[in-house]
């Protein structure tokens, strides 16, 4: 395989493109190529075989969209297609046929979308009567190549978009049938957001002498702030939903998609956030496509603001106002968590990408950092305080609106009798308080302890080998074996930190610090793990010390299954 760096194009017009294309392309506002365009498409028009390593956002789907219209011919063209699309998902498979139709307008271009849960009638008749691309999901594909309905003797052009996701989706068997079923003279184009192993192979077995480009991100100019703002938080499991609602208030998204890992629990997110007051809707594999049109459906309408999915739902789906992802737990790999945050931070605006972090996938975070050379930084759950900051803030900014905008005189008739009786004052605040109420629910009053990370990560294990800043984030419901888990009666608002609490016990009693287990801090409590053979000496030795100049109590948690 070789590189192809000829970038000189710097209008669709030097290209190559025909005139019926840029025409469209003009009217459509697009002034001139994204790289991944300015270097695939020569190559493709020339005919070459092409691997592109390219993420969603990059313009890729111009760069086959265009060299595929390019080949229609300007006459009479037959009933079978000359392309055809390969999308991981049903969402992507509509996205990408738009962009086709959209593209090939002035050309006529016959564009059919292929996928599971539509009428397979309306598929029949519209290959029967002719198309020039078809854009399939694999299993779709080789149904209607089964059937004998989807013939690809006149295939000229195959594109496989989104390859890792398609690999990842178990689609590797369909994907070599429907390339071996393909003409041998075919020209082949693979664009994938990773590189993987299996990709590798894939190309290996069915490109020929194939062009290789890589266009990554366009970095931040010097002096600018990164486009997608990255941040993590941990916390422990149990505390898992009210710490991203909390966060979530403060941010206050326009729209944002939360990753989760199964259907359970993305079912029970949503209707978390849904009882906190969020327009939050549930996308998991276990619905039937009915009911996944209609929740894309509100999404895109603006009648829903979050969208809580599990990975392989989420897949293909573009959601223009995207402005926040978040991930409810660490990826398992920093290639998940880069295609992830890809969502946002398009188009010059800002995006941000949020990560909720058990204190056992702290090792996995930091993995994610040395693979993407970003800090992610770590920052603290807010706090009832911060969102009732956060609110007044947001009344002030509405009243400050009103002022600016609102025609008021109305209301004088109001305001004048009490401002004769009360000092004017009284009266703005006594409005404020009733705008700021009738404005927002009660801020919830639940303690969530501040969770102390790893202190360095060559010390991540104690007592019974599990992890030491995550014993307890396994069993949310009590403490890890073999270790037992004390209350100490002083909290954040006495300005106690994780090294504070270590720091007395060993040197307090006979524990090593490397023999404390997780430390959960909240605002007036501490809950600190110790192994259980220690936990009364260790309790003597505290009660007989102070902790940032206090005698606080301490005793063993009273743990109450749930």
């Amino acid at each position: 395989m070789t590189d192809d760096t000829a970038e000189g194009a710097t209008t669709f017009a030097d290209l190559g493109l025909r005139p019926e294309l840029l025409q469209e392309l003009s009217a459509l506002g697009y002034e001139e190529p994204t790289p991944i365009q300015r270097r695939a498409i020569p190559c493709l028009l020339e005919g070459r075989d092409l691997l592109g390593q390219a993420a969603t956002g990059t313009g890729k789907t111009a760069a086959f969209a265009l060299p595929i219209l390019q080949r229609m011919p300007a006459g009479e063209r037959g009933v079978n297609p000359l392309a055809l699309v390969l999308v991981p998902t049903r969402e992507l498979a509509i996205q990408v046929s738009q962009a086709v139709h959209r593209y090939g307008k002035e050309l006529g271009a016959r564009v059919l979308p292929i996928y599971g849960g539509q009428p397979i009638g309306r598929q029949l008749r519209s290959l029967a009567s002719g198309v020039d691309v078809v854009v399939a999901t694999p299993g779709r594909a080789l149904d209607h190549l089964g059937r004998g309905t989807l013939h690809l003797s006149e295939l000229e052009i195959v594109v496989l978009d989104e390859a890792d996701e398609m690999l990842d989706m178990g689609f590797a068997e369909d994907i070599d049938a429907i390339l071996e079923s393909a003409p041998e003279q075919r020209q082949t184009v693979l664009f994938s957001a990773t590189m993987p192993a299996r990709i590798e192979g894939i190309a290996s077995r069915h490109l020929r002498d194939s062009v290789r480009i890589e266009i990554a991100r366009e970095p931040a100019r010097p002096g600018e702030a990164p486009l997608v703002r990255q941040s993590a938080y941990l916390v422990t499991r149990a505390h898992k939903p009210a710490a991203l609602g909390r966060v979530l208030d403060i941010e206050a998204p326009e729209a944002a998609i939360v990753f989760c890992r199964t259907r359970e629990e993305v079912d029970q997110l949503a209707e978390s956030l849904n009882g906190r007051g969020y327009r939050a809707e549930a996308l998991h594999g276990g619905m039937s496509q009915e009911q996944r049109d209609r929740v894309m459906g509100r999404l895109r309408g603006g009648t829903a603001d979050l969208l809580v999915a599990t990975d392989v739902a989420a897949r293909g789906l573009d959601v223009e106002h995207l402005t926040h992802v978040v991930n409810y737990n660490v990826p398992a790999d920093p290639e998940s968590y880069v295609h992830r945050i890809g969502r946002v931070g398009r188009a010059g605006r800002e995006g941000v990408a949020i990560t909720l972090a058990e204190p056992r996938e702290h090792r996995m975070l930091k993995t994610i950092e040395r693979a993407t050379k970003r800090r992610i930084p770590v920052e603290k759950v807010p706090t009832s305080a911060d969102l009732r900051a956060r609110r007044l803030e947001l009344t002030r900014a509405a009243l400050e609106e009103s002022l600016l905008e609102d025609d008021l005189d109305s209301f004088r008739v109001v305001v004048e009798p009490l401002a004769d009786e009360f000092d004017i004052m009284e009266v703005a605040l006594a409005a404020v308080k009733l705008a700021h109420e009738a404005g927002g629910t009660a801020v919830d009053e639940e303690e969530i302890p501040e969770v102390a990370p790893p202190r360095r990560e060559g010390r991540e294990r104690g007592p019974g080998g599990g992890a030491g800043g995550g014993r307890g984030e396994r069993r949310p419901r009590g403490p890890a074996g073999g270790m037992t888990r004390l209350f100490v009666g002083a909290g954040r608002h006495a300005g106690v930190r994780p090294q504070d609490l270590v720091g007395a016990i060993a040197g307090e009693s006979q524990l090593s610090g490397r023999e404390v287990g997780s430390i959960e801090i909240a605002d007036r409590f501490s809950l600190v793990e110790v192994p259980e053979a220690a936990a009364q000496d260790v309790i003597a030795a505290l009660r007989g010390t102070t902790i940032k100049g206090r005698k606080v109590t301490v005793r063993r948690e009273r743990f109450e299954p749930r």
